[in-house]
């Protein structure tokens, strides 16, 4: 009979896998370890064990009186890996024989993995822990950064400072894959002039792996070593290098591994070269032409395009495609023109750049936008690939973002959804009937839970504030000031976005005075919380992002404009359970989906957004509030200057209004109606296992040969 494993074993067999991230009572096993210094490792187990040997953990297991919860934990972890029945062991088993490679950029899964820098790396970490969840067949390819993405913090001119932390992979539920001979394995990927070497590193998110490539290793040069360093960092050159490793050496590192995948899912253009390797190995291995590889090629193929900005579009010129691409299209029979066409919507025009996405269109069948208005956009936008169609008729359709639950609910509100919705509803979140019971809620309950939420978010946000300004030298006094500032009984908005010009951080201060007005109602206060990073080359997001933190500065703005510094992962988590508003006005149609707001949402968060993105096919007029009437002027000043009229006069009329509006109990009875509403009719279709699942049916499935039935129209 095997020996009983020990406490540290359990915990670190639980620690190496990412599924504990979206358990939180898992979660709280660990930092009631030790809470201090678990805040302080950003929440990594990993790390805080290698802290705490075996004896020492199972002394403070002993004072915590740990050990039954930590069985409960294990074998729930087990159970949960070992069980084959899932709804993708019913809807996607044909992909267990070979299955979906999901390529990405960056992975947003935890706090302590810093591969992401904002929401398209969040998404895809909540398209892997939904994968996972449903049982779906899938790996994830990315890269490993040994710095990440940027710190932020804000100096004394209200300007955004960058900072890189080297990670230590050793800290990290990290493994190196190894063959039988006990060494690293290693792909490469040529250049004209050089080739770029990576090992591959392996780490588990619930049933999923992700293989994360590392270029830092010996057998490259410094300047090679550095390509894996940062997340969008670096020039044209840095990125295009990126790229191919992503793409091409993905696909050679699952060879290398024994993965043969059937469907290629590119999320976003940055790794379209994917489906130049699978091309040059079917020709290699099967003996096909260019043009029947391609066509096998694409068949298979799924693209995922993100962005309706034509600057989030990469475009390489053609000095920089020979000398990397090169050596690819020799093995592909392809001279330059050749393969520059590949990435060109006129393959005839020489002038034109190599574009990542009309590659990415060009070795997919199936692709898809990411919002229902998104998909109008990006038909448009990409009609000229298919100029013998109409815009109706281009091929390119939808599939809306959602969220992963168990990731962004709060624990507390999850106590009132075991309540009242069925048993086991969060392994069917995509089905609306789970929802519905969502209604018996009782007013007080519901909104007792949301305020202890915002109360956590006010003192979340005091602490963030007393420590910004320790770190400028503030004096004692004003440091104590700030542990008094913000009301928790206010009406409180967030405001969490990448700072792009588009988003339009600043709108509503368009009208200052009338804001203050507003914000400083003794009966009727509202205050704001903002946050969120410029891209470090983005001088005008960093004036926007200057601007709010001058004026949250000032005697008429203290205390009701709020800048947070260094948004990350368990920032949202705080921010998105606690707000009463979540505030998000792009200009019209710039925000592919967006998904904070979707967040907000299982909290009993109302949104007010502009209508783009996933709110235009979401607002019903009683499950939040819409900034304008989803009219676009050709005028972008214009514009603006109707959505900033547009945002103050709701804001003042009827959010502020249908909030203070109380009964004899103090309660906000048409709030409540319109949080319940909100959760009920948004929390199904707009969180991540619905959009896994739609992913399966409307694209792994087919892209794999597994449809049982389709019927073509004759011409």
């Amino acid at each position: 009979m095997p020996a009983e494993m020990t406490v540290h074993a359990k915990l670190t067999d639980i620690a190496n896998n990412l599924w504990w991230s979206w358990q939180p009572e898992v979660d709280d096993i660990f930092r009631r370890i030790d809470p201090a210094r678990y805040m302080e490792l950003s929440h990594n187990p990993v790390q805080l064990l290698k802290e705490y040997p075996p004896d020492k953990l199972e002394k403070r297991c002993r004072e915590e009186v740990l050990h039954s919860k930590i069985n409960w934990a294990f074998r729930r972890f087990k159970e949960y890996l070992a069980s084959r029945d899932t709804w993708g062991d019913t809807h996607a088993g044909l992909l267990n024989f070979r299955p979906v490679a999901y390529f990405s950029a960056e992975f947003g899964i935890h706090e302590s993995l810093r591969v992401y820098s904002g929401g398209l790396g969040v998404l895809a970490g909540d398209h892997l822990k939904s994968a996972s969840d449903l049982g779906v067949p899938l790996v994830g390819i990315g890269l490993f950064y040994h710095e990440g993405y940027f710190s932020q913090s804000i100096d004394e001119n209200g300007w955004q400072q960058e900072t890189y932390t080297e990670v230590d992979p050793e800290t990290m539920p990290l493994k190196v894959l190894k063959g039988p001979d006990g060494k690293e394995i290693v792909i490469s990927v040529e250049t004209r002039h050089e080739k770029i070497h990576a090992r591959i590193m392996h780490i588990m998110v619930g049933r999923i792996r992700l293989y994360l490539l590392d270029a830092n290793i010996p057998q490259n040069s410094n300047e090679i070593r550095s390509l894996t360093a940062r997340l969008y960092g670096g020039d044209q050159r840095t990125r295009i290098r990126q790229e191919m490793l992503l793409g091409i050496g993905g696909v050679r590192a699952l060879e290398a591994i024994g993965i043969n995948p059937r469907v290629i899912h590119m999320n976003e253009g940055h790794s379209a070269f994917a489906g130049l390797e699978v091309i040059r190995h079917r020709m290699h291995k099967d003996g096909m032409t260019f043009d029947n590889a391609l066509r096998e090629t694409a068949a298979s193929g799924v693209f995922t395009t993100h962005t309706p900005v034509a600057a989030g579009h990469d475009r390489f010129d053609g000095g920089l495609i020979d000398e990397h691409l090169g050596p690819m299209g020799d093995a592909l029979g392809l001279d330059h023109h050749g393969l520059m066409a590949l990435g060109r919507v006129d393959p005839q025009n020489h002038h034109e750049t190599f574009c990542m996405t009309v590659l990415a269109f060009k070795t997919s069948r199936r692709a898809n936008a990411v919002s229902n208005l998104h998909g109008v956009v990006s038909r448009k936008m990409w009609a000229c690939l298919w100029p013998w169609r109409s815009e109706e008729e281009i091929p390119i359709g939808h599939i809306t973002n959602g969220v992963h639950v168990n990731s962004w609910l709060a624990t507390q509100m999850r106590v009132i959804y075991d309540r009242v919705l069925p048993a086991e509803w969060f392994l069917k979140t995509g089905q609306p009937e789970v929802w519905a019971g969502f209604e018996q809620v009782t007013p007080g309950e519901l909104w007792e839970t949301h305020q202890a939420l915002k109360a956590r978010l006010i003192v979340y946000t005091r602490n963030r504030l007393m420590k910004q300004a320790a770190r400028k030298n503030a004096s004692d006094s004003e440091i104590a000031d700030l542990s008094e500032l913000m009301d928790p009984q206010a009406l409180t908005i967030g405001f969490a976005r990448r700072f792009a010009p588009y988003k339009r951080a600043d709108l509503i201060l368009h009208d200052a005075k009338r804001l203050a007005r507003i914000a400083h109602d003794a009966n009727r206060p509202v205050q704001f919380i903002f946050c969120g990073k410029a891209h470090p080359a983005d001088e005008i997001g960093k004036s926007i992002l200057q601007k709010i933190v001058k004026l949250s500065e000032t005697d008429e703005f203290r205390g009701k404009i709020a800048f947070l510094e260094d948004y990350d992962i368990n920032f949202t988590r705080h921010l998105v359970q606690g707000v009463d508003v979540w505030l998000n006005n792009p200009r019209r149609p710039l925000e592919a989906s967006g998904t904070s707001g979707q967040k907000v949402v299982l909290n009993g968060g109302l949104n007010f957004s502009v209508l783009d993105g996933w709110w235009a096919e979401a607002y019903d007029e009683m499950n939040g509030f819409a900034i304008g009437d989803g009219h676009i002027h050709a005028n972008d000043e214009i514009q603006d200057q109707r959505d900033a009229e547009s945002l103050i006069d709701v804001l003042e009329n009827q959010i502020v209004k249908i909030f203070y509006e109380r009964d004899t109990d103090d309660l906000p009875q048409s709030w409540i109606t319109r949080m319940k509403h909100s959760v009920k009719t948004l929390g199904w279709r707009y969180n991540a296992d619905r959009m896994v699942m739609d992913y399966v049916t409307g694209t792994y499935i087919p892209a794999a040969g597994g449809e049982s039935a389709e019927m073509r129209m004759m011409p």
